[in-house]
């Protein structure tokens, strides 16, 4: 372990662009970028000329002449409204390769409940750690030496960030990247994908949704709010999900303090604000919605609008609207989500009309 920090340390320093633009490194990139796309026409297209594609790309990193492509966007209800934009599939292979060769340097970083595009985190793991705070700050609720399921102690501060991918200021993610990144290169790829921005955004600011380099600098972005929360506000119980955080305590006022004063560090210096509308102070007692389900000391359940969307697809199952093989795909995608919910009878009783559907007779 004091080897691996010490090389990254290194890193900090020294030229490592040839790393990230080597043939390696870009057929690596390339098959992560393929992951669970072969069947796409982009990528059987670029396959049929793979490794002049690849030494294509290759040169132009190296002779520091690549320019992206315009990002192509699309609107997706699901079931809020959001603009994504998707880079080519060539532009996808250099993000890749980039955060192959970064990614390392800045997780070394981040704190440990940071769960949002981290390799041995993610949404379940996050939520396992939300249950281990609730049971320190409620005293494994218990009140007067009694379990009380209706009044279990303790309260979240459960916090959106208003527009994140919008609002991130591309000055400011560059000073951050270049406290641990010294290579001119690196930095001069960094501003050309940062630069690729979604249309009718300022150039200055706004990362794209779906893109593996804006997640990974969502997460580069946001520790310094992870860092001053730990470091500054000493606060034991925070957990952050891209741009979605909680902070448990047992003192309301102790979260009211602490959220105007995280209000007031996001503007000074991200250039960013709350969700006014969405930054509650919650008793842990009326439940948390975090992480896709509705939290409570005792059970997790499903939101509402996912059980919804549910049975608008099996309505459409009944119409004919949707194939039989198609609903069983949509349910078992469907499945693996809500089994970690309580939700055995509602799934049960989905399968079930979804077997009668099938067999009528």
């Amino acid at each position: 372990m004091v080897l691996a920090y010490q090389f990254f340390q290194m890193k900090t320093c020294n030229n490592f662009y040839p790393e990230i633009y080597s043939m390696k490194n870009l057929f690596f990139a390339y098959k992560k970028a393929r992951k669970g796309k072969t069947k796409k026409d982009y990528v059987i297209e670029f396959e049929k000329n793979l490794i002049d594609n690849l030494r294509i790309l290759h040169y132009e990193l190296k002779n520091q002449n690549y320019n992206p492509k315009p990002l192509k966007t699309f609107i997706l209800r699901d079931p809020k409204t959001r603009k994504i934009s998707k880079s080519d599939f060539r532009d996808r292979i250099i993000h890749h390769a980039l955060v192959r060769v970064i990614e390392p340097i800045f997780d070394n970083t981040f704190i440990c409940d940071s769960y949002a595009n981290r390799k041995g985190k993610g949404n379940l793991s996050a939520l396992q750690r939300f249950y281990k705070f609730i049971r320190k700050v409620s005293r494994n609720g218990k009140i007067n030496g009694w379990f009380n399921e209706n009044q279990i102690k303790g309260y979240c501060l459960k916090a959106d960030i208003k527009h994140y991918f919008q609002e991130v200021n591309h000055e400011i993610i560059i000073d951050i990247v270049k406290r641990k990144i010294k290579d001119k290169k690196v930095i001069w790829l960094i501003e050309r994908i940062l630069g690729n921005n979604v249309p009718d955004n300022p150039a200055t600011k706004g990362m794209p949704l779906g893109n593996l380099t804006s997640q990974f600098f969502a997460n580069v972005y946001l520790n310094e709010l992870d860092k001053f929360v730990k470091q500054e506000l000493k606060a034991k119980y925070y957990i952050r999900y891209v741009d979605d955080f909680i902070l448990l305590s047992p003192s309301k006022e102790q979260l009211l303090r602490w959220k105007r004063v995280i209000s007031n560090f996001l503007g000074e210096n991200l250039n960013l604000e709350l969700h006014q509308d969405k930054s509650k102070i919650i008793p842990l007692s009326k439940g948390i919605d975090f992480i896709g389900f509705r939290n409570f000391y005792y059970c997790k359940l499903l939101r509402e609008r996912n059980i919804r969307k549910m049975e608008i697809k099996i309505g459409k199952f009944i119409n004919k609207d949707i194939g039989r093989d198609k609903m069983i795909e949509i349910f078992q995608g469907w499945n693996a989500y809500a089994k970690w919910a309580d939700s055995l009878h509602l799934r049960r009783r989905i399968i079930s009309e979804i077997y009668k559907i099938s067999n009528p007779y």
